[in-house]
């Protein structure tokens, strides 16, 4: 038998890409190993679970055995690689077997960001980066009244939106003087910072934790500014590393991420990765329409075609229903300046280079209605 195409992954990157593939090539051999239960599942939708009254089970689409029946592949659930050999192209797993492969697909997405925290209660700190982290997490808020969130970027603005739902006030304690400063120009970030908190959410900005210890009652949270802050649970929510473990232990070359070209190809000319692990051209982009691009064009190469990853401009919507935002950022770097107009409904916030040119956008509240009209002025990110 031929030896198939390994994907390592089955989040949304790895499963888009088998599902891509499937439909280009029906006959080369397939499998998909995870190290979770290979349900397929939406990761963006665990940070707005709980105000849909989602659980972890219903959060699944479809389980592994029905994934491998439509994709006519072999799925390993709970299945670890261990090492990778790329001379002889194949894969060691943690159960002993040796896995041989024609193409390799590193789909190991990103780990969340461990901050180094003081006090006897840092490793209760939890985060939420898979399901089965949301079914933890979930199983905790029981009675729970307030929850201290370190980190006020996209995931944690999300979740304190969430858990508004449950009638849980979030404590959002980010280091930046806004939130979602890597996404919003300052004066946009002071706006959707005024409209979460009329819904109920705390910000505490200029801070970082430097300690959790067990108290009475749960938590308490000592900030670098002196403050401290008791909560019924912790949840980290400061950022994700893209997970290279295996990449570096196989020699393929890593900066940030996986360094990939166009094609999706590593340094080696049979290993390729995919979403959150990826860098392509200096781009590592953890949002679901780089990934849904790239495993179609991955797709067609492992298919036998040719093909060149593209990005369009991918605007990100921020899942925060209390200020609805839709974000697409300006390229890292490019010379150009913020003209931001405010209203009591909205902020309308453009980036724009000396010639006039749009380069980025940063929509809030009824500004977002502005999303399709400026769309279409926006460079591609990758051309």
């Amino acid at each position: 038998m031929a030896s198939p195409v390994v994907i390592v992954g089955a989040g949304l990157a790895g499963y888009n890409l088998a599902r891509e593939f499937r439909k280009l090539d029906t006959e080369t051999p397939l499998v998909v190993i995870a190290g979770d239960s290979a349900d397929f599942y939406s990761k963006p939708m665990l940070s707005n679970a709980l105000a849909g009254n989602k659980t972890a089970a219903t959060l699944v689409m479809k389980s592994a055995e029905k994934m491998e029946a439509e994709l006519d592949a072999v799925i390993y659930a709970r299945t670890e690689v261990v090492g990778i050999e790329p001379e002889q192209r194949m894969l060691m797993l943690s159960d002993g077997q040796v896995q041989p492969y024609r193409d390799l697909v590193l789909a190991v997405g990103a780990d969340p960001i461990r901050l180094r925290l003081g006090g006897d209660a840092a490793d209760a700190v939890m985060s939420v980066n898979h399901l089965d982290d949301f079914a933890h997490f979930a199983s905790k808020l029981d009675g729970v009244k307030r929850v201290a969130i370190l980190g006020g970027g996209l995931i944690g603005c999300e979740f304190a939106n969430d858990l508004l739902a449950r009638g849980i006030e979030p404590v959002v304690i980010e280091a930046a003087a806004t939130p979602l400063s890597r996404l919003l120009p300052a004066a946009a970030g002071e706006w959707f910072a005024s409209k979460m908190a009329a819904a109920g959410v705390r910000f505490v900005f200029g801070a970082m934790a430097g300690s959790v210890s067990k108290v009475a009652n749960g938590f308490e949270v000592e900030l670098s500014t002196g403050e401290r802050i008791e909560a019924d649970l912790v949840l980290s929510a400061v950022g994700l590393r893209p997970n290279t473990s295996l990449a570096i232990a196989a020699g393929l070359t890593v900066e940030r991420g996986v360094v990939v070209d166009r094609q999706l190809r590593s340094s080696d000319a049979h290993i390729y990765a995919l979403g959150d692990c990826a860098e392509i051209e200096s781009l590592n982009l953890p949002f679901v329409m780089p990934i849904m691009h790239a495993a179609r064009a991955l797709a067609q190469g492992l298919a036998g075609k040719d093909a060149m990853l593209r990005y369009p401009a991918m605007p990100v919507l921020v899942k925060t229903p209390a200020c609805p935002t839709v974000v697409s950022p300006p390229a890292a770097g490019v010379a150009g300046e913020w003209q931001v107009l405010a209203s009591e409904d909205g902020i309308d916030a453009r980036f724009v280079a000396s010639d006039g040119q749009l380069l980025g956008f940063a929509l809030c509240g009824a500004a977002t209605k502005e999303r399709q009209t400026l769309l279409p002025q926006l460079p591609p990110v990758l051309g």
